[in-house]
């Protein structure tokens, strides 16, 4: 590909109300380009102060995602890696503390030679110049550039915070020029009234809004619970500028996975194509190829998601879920594992804090309730999280798995409770517990790591890909989750913590069957993955490999607990084929 070629720009943005789906709309359509053999890549803008979203709270703002080169970033950049099978870097979301910390050092280093910096033009210039670099920058294991970049514009039309960038795209449409440049308005046709009538004035305010600054939408996605009732397209089409076939309908499906289907079905392909000249980019053979494919197994996966398949039911443990999106690569996860398996995974969200003695006390109610959930499941995981509230839930949530040989899955701080359970209860240590929340503790059996920066919260963590090395011993040899990675040596998985297993008690622990097959591959002193000896599926990992996660290639521990948790796990370690009567098959 010629490195003059100039990268095309579709540009997502967002009315009447946040959170109406604007990520899985840009993710779907890069999807969608995918299967044309097209290049693509994603930037993400989040109109906050924030640098990152790293000192951003669960319950505030959902999961904080993690890349390969440790940027903490929106959950929605884990959606575009999911669906797009790329990796992205820092670069790729662009807040406003990132822009405005920018201009700032500019300005003090006197690179604008003494002129007045403002919103307009320096803000805006470079809003535009980030955008335009960082959407040739190659993402794809071809090392083409991006033919095609999809920016979704956080926020709402309207948002005083998004005022710059919404600004800075109505100039970049120029700077790119007409057929380079792509506008998806996503927006919401209420239902209201008795008879259940669609209304469209919410999007036409939208879309006149959207108008007086400047960009007028070439689609409209319009986000409904029901599909578009007749003449709803001609109105829309009519009010908002558009042709009723830039206009479609975004209902309630049977799964995400099927909104790229649903977008496919009403034309989306045919009509940006025409809009981006598309047809005139030049596109290796075997590339399309790859894309026909693609698409081929992504039908097949969304319709599997559809079938009445047999469920399974896994108990998450956590402190944050009374907002699903907290765990939302965790819940992608099991998602794809279980269809992989041809299984229907069923969640039982357990707040950790409600297994605990003092909740038997404060609310029977809910503590029965929890205990009932956890009981019922097939399989216990815990992922990460900070803080002391619900660290002893998770503890017990541990301890039932380990004794009553359920299947278990830890993550980061799930591995941390784990191994204080098992040493207070399989080793003796009466006392262990993690310097995190008892600083002074008798048994500190997980300790903050010596590197990590004590006073600053931001930025500050094991952040990003660090490679762990299966050990070279007789148990990690054949040990489940090494045949679950493939038989590999060493493994590539992404972290996000600043406390470790303490390396004094390593000995004792796996004295006592507590084994951990894989280190770090830097020192060997640092605990990445334990397995328990003598347990059907007892594993825990000090990364997330949640965030490697695809649909059609399921992260190897989530895949592992959910085999176990289905009673699957002995026959696919022997090399059943547990896809054999269907087209798409297992992916490691």
């Amino acid at each position: 590909m010629a490195s003059g070629k100039q990268t095309k720009y579709i540009i997502v943005s967002g009315g009447v109300i946040s959170g109406i789906g604007k990520g899985i709309i840009a993710s779907s359509t890069g999807l969608l380009l995918k299967t044309l053999g097209l290049t693509v890549t994603s930037i993400k803008i989040d109109p906050y102060l924030n640098i990152d979203a790293g000192t951003l709270s669960p319950l505030d703002h959902g999961e904080v995602f993690v890349l390969d080169d440790g940027g903490e970033v929106d959950l929605d950049l884990g959606n575009y890696e999911r669906y797009l099978n790329t990796t992205l870097s820092r670069d790729n979301n662009i807040t406003t503390g990132k822009i405005y910390r920018e201009v700032i050092d500019k300005e003090r280093r006197g690179d604008y030679l003494g002129k007045t910096v403002q919103v307009v033009p320096h803000i805006t210039n470079a809003i535009q110049d980030w955008v335009e670099r960082v959407g040739s920058v190659p993402t794809s294991e071809h090392g083409r550039i991006p033919d095609v970049c999809i920016v979704e514009l956080g926020g709402t039309v309207g948002d005083i915070e998004s005022a710059p960038f919404i600004e800075a795209m109505r100039q970049f449409q120029f700077r790119v020029g007409h057929d380079n440049f792509c506008l998806i308005h996503v927006s919401l046709v209420p239902v209201v009234g008795a008879v259940g009538e669609q209304k469209t004035k919410p999007t036409q305010a939208s879309v006149r809004d959207l108008r007086g600054l400047g960009l007028a939408p070439d689609l409209l996605a319009c986000r409904s619970q029901h599909p578009l009732e007749k003449g709803i397209r001609e109105k829309l089409g009519m009010f908002c500028q558009v042709s009723p076939n830039q206009v479609f309908s975004v209902h309630d499906c049977e799964s995400l996975y099927h909104i790229p289907i649903l977008l496919q079905e009403q034309g989306i392909i045919d009509v940006l194509t025409d809009r981006l000249k598309l047809g005139k980019l030049s596109i290796p053979a075997e590339i399309v190829d790859e894309g026909k494919s693609l698409w081929v197994q992504w039908g097949e996966f969304a319709r599997r998601r559809a079938r009445g398949l047999e469920q399974t039911t896994i108990a998450i443990v956590g402190k944050y879920t009374n907002l699903a999106d907290s765990y939302i690569s965790v819940v992608k996860a099991l998602e794809h594992a279980a269809l992989n398996v041809n299984r229907q995974v069923k969640i039982n969200w357990v707040e950790a804090s409600d297994l605990e003695e003092s909740s038997m006390h404060s609310d029977p109610l809910k503590y029965h309730e929890a205990w009932q959930h956890l009981c019922a499941a097939d399989g216990i995981l815990v992922p990460g999280g900070f803080g002391e509230r619900g660290v002893e839930g998770k503890v017990l949530a541990a301890k039932w798995a380990r004794e009553h040989s359920l299947p278990y899955l830890g993550i980061c701080l799930g591995l941390q409770v784990a191994v204080i359970e098992f040493a207070r209860n399989v080793c003796g240590m009466t006392d262990a517990h993690s310097t995190e929340f008892r600083e002074n503790c008798k048994t500190p059996a997980v300790v903050f790591m010596p590197e990590i920066d004590r006073t600053t919260m931001g930025g500050t963590m094991r952040l990003g890909s660090r490679p762990t090395k299966f050990q070279d011993t007789e148990f990690a040899r054949t040990s489940k989750i090494k045949k679950l990675y493939g038989g590999v040596d060493e493994v590539h998985e992404r972290h996000r913590h600043r406390y470790e297993v303490n390396p004094e008690i390593v000995e004792e622990l796996e004295a006592n069957g507590l084994r951990f097959v894989g280190r770090d591959a830097e020192t060997g002193e640092r605990m990445e993955i334990f397995e328990l000896a003598d347990h059907p599926y007892y594993v825990a990992a000090q990364y997330h490999p949640e965030y490697l996660t695809r649909p059609l290639s399921p992260s190897p521990p989530f895949l592992g607990l959910l085999l176990a948790a289905s009673g699957q796990l002995d026959a696919y370690l022997a090399g059943e084929d547990l896809a054999r009567n269907t087209d798409i098959k297992l992916m490691l």
